[in-house]
């Protein structure tokens, strides 16, 4: 049985979340983990018990397969490119960024424009016939798969196994007849209704899907529920069972639906919700079964600018009903845990950073980078010998007005922690005297502190926009002419999203602050992304970057 703490005073329960945010000064006390390095969010608590979340990133619609001892995850991952990460633990705890199962999206000439809010919505994770399948929805195009023997190596090229607008969040289910299902919800804004999940019949290897289908789910008839959507399905006990999150991502509860046969009927039951903590939502995400006999559920919380972070919960068994969580009043309903005894397991996870810092010495970007779209060849090098990032100036793209938003050549990645300090070095000795870029925090909002030529000098700027996705031209603040063969780029993000930025020429020196105070806000359903960008009509002209480098934040 698991051992679950007794529910702490709500300063208590807070700790952790409250400790995330102190951890910049490297606050310590017995009831977290002292950073001391350049972890920005540490979950292990290195006493045999974890806290939430587990993943301080926007992992939006995650879900885990279990197979042999280690767990692996997939998660939405929208317009930007590559697509489909894929994570690696032993313990459920700790993760490791190990591959991405799509290089870029397809079609690949519709993706080479930044599509926000589109491509891959909610995906699911399965190990089926000795190989590992990821089913993927692109509301506009249909239902995809893609295989692999190994997770970290190649997978296969994506497979439209069902075209249609308005498909979304597959499920399979190989039965023990040898029959295979694909159950799925459907997205509003395409198909003109959603509340339901439908099922069909599938071919065992996908090489054909029904047209026909049952709604096996239909919440319009549920009092109450509003948007059921990404769904898992399970089969446990001569019970089918679909795990299927409702009433909207900030908002809403799990709830799970048992049937003895696969077409139902189905009963409802909710099985978490928010309670009386500050874990909104919960929403959607999966049950896992270990080796240990344990079972435990991963789901993501929406918090805003950071994006959907991801929380593991316990869970048991109720007369073949699932309770997620801890349910002290003993209704059935749970709630979500902030700390909790770790996952049993023959191998420890490694406690690591995760992928943030790039120093650009390698031969190849750090795993942590997407594009604002697929990317081209031609929109960097990698100059190894002198450990430097060149961008090369791409032009900008003003579909929306005078920004940024539609400019597929932004190079971005997922903010790591609730409070963290990112600096970037531009050489300006080798860059070009027509370059134009920065350092950027990127959302429907954006700022960016960087370089613009300006009377044929090179000017340290502050740029922002409120409004990209909707249209605005951006207002650019100009701190006049750079003299220096570098500049150091800054911005320290606080525990409330609220962003400074400062620039300095000389290492030894202290940042000048530019801009007024920014407040990060979320993209079109991802989080806020740190980035760079470097712009020129001539695409000969070009930026070198000597690092991009996350640090906890400092008192110098």
């Amino acid at each position: 049985m698991i051992v679950v703490q007794k529910r702490l005073s709500m300063l208590a329960l807070l700790a952790p979340l409250i400790l995330g945010c102190q951890q910049g000064n490297q606050t310590t006390t017995t009831a977290a983990v002292a950073v001391t390095d350049k972890r920005l969010w540490v979950s292990d608590m290195s006493n045999g018990e974890y806290r939430n979340p587990v993943l301080h990133l926007d992992y939006s619609d995650p879900d885990v397969v279990a197979v042999d001892g280690n767990y692996y995850m997939t998660a939405s991952s929208f317009n930007t490119a590559p697509g489909l990460p894929v994570l690696h633990s032993t313990d459920l705890v700790n993760w490791k960024l190990i591959n991405y199962a799509l290089p870029k999206q397809v079609p690949l000439d519709h993706f080479a424009t930044p599509r926000h809010g589109e491509g891959v919505w909610a995906p699911n994770i399965r190990f089926h016939d000795d190989k590992f399948w990821i089913f993927y929805p692109d509301p506009d195009f249909g239902i995809y798969v893609t295989t692999a023997t190994d997770p970290a190596g190649q997978w296969s090229a994506p497979k439209l196994i069902l075209p249609g607008q308005g498909l979304i969040d597959p499920t399979p289910l190989w039965d023990d007849d040898g029959k295979a299902y694909l159950l799925h919800a459907w997205a509003k804004s395409r198909a003109g209704f959603n509340n339901v999940l439908s099922l069909r019949e599938m071919a065992p290897d996908t090489g054909w899907v029904s047209e026909d289908y049952t709604n096996v789910v239909d919440g319009n008839k549920l009092p109450g529920y509003r948007t059921i959507e990404g769904p898992k399905f399970y089969k446990r006990n001569g019970y089918y069972y679909i795990f299927a999150p409702a009433g909207g991502v900030e908002t809403g509860w799990q709830t799970v639906f048992r049937a003895k046969a696969i077409s139902g009927p189905y009963e409802a039951r909710v099985v978490m919700d928010q309670g009386n903590t500050l874990i909104n939502g919960p929403h959607q995400g999966a049950w896992v079964h270990t080796d240990e006999n344990e079972d435990w559920f991963i789901h993501f919380q929406s918090r805003k600018a950071y994006g959907r972070i991801v929380h593991l919960q316990p869970l048991t068994w109720q007369s073949d009903w699932p309770v997620i969580g801890v349910d002290e009043d003993g209704d059935g309903v749970g709630e979500p845990v902030y700390t909790h005894t770790k996952p049993k397991t023959d191998k420890p996870g490694v406690i690591a950073p995760q992928p943030t810092t790039d120093e650009f010495n390698g031969k190849e970007l750090g795993i942590q980078w997407q594009w604002n779209a697929n990317s081209n060849d031609s929109w960097y090098r990698m100059d190894e010998s002198r450990g430097v990032l060149r961008l090369l100036g791409q032009p900008k793209v003003e579909k929306t007005g005078d920004n940024l938003w539609m400019t597929p050549s932004l190079l971005l990645q997922k903010l790591p922690a609730p409070t963290f300090e990112v600096r970037t070095k531009f050489n300006l000795a080798s860059s070009s005297k027509n370059a134009e870029g920065g350092l950027l925090m990127f959302g429907e909002d954006y700022a960016y502190v960087g370089i613009k030529p300006i009377d044929g000098q090179t000017h340290l700027v502050y740029g922002h926009c409120g409004g990209a996705r909707t249209g605005c031209d951006e207002s650019i603040e100009d701190y006049g002419p750079i003299k220096s063969e570098s500049v150091e780029l800054r911005y320290i993000v606080a525990s409330d999203a609220s962003v400074i930025f400062s620039y300095r020429t000389d290492a030894n020196s202290r940042f000048t602050v530019v801009g007024e105070q920014f407040s990060a806000v979320r993209g079109r359903w991802v989080g806020a992304k740190v980035g760079l960008f470097s712009l020129a009509d001539d695409t000969a002209a070009h930026i070198d970057v000597d690092y991009l480098r996350f640090l906890p934040q400092q008192r110098k």
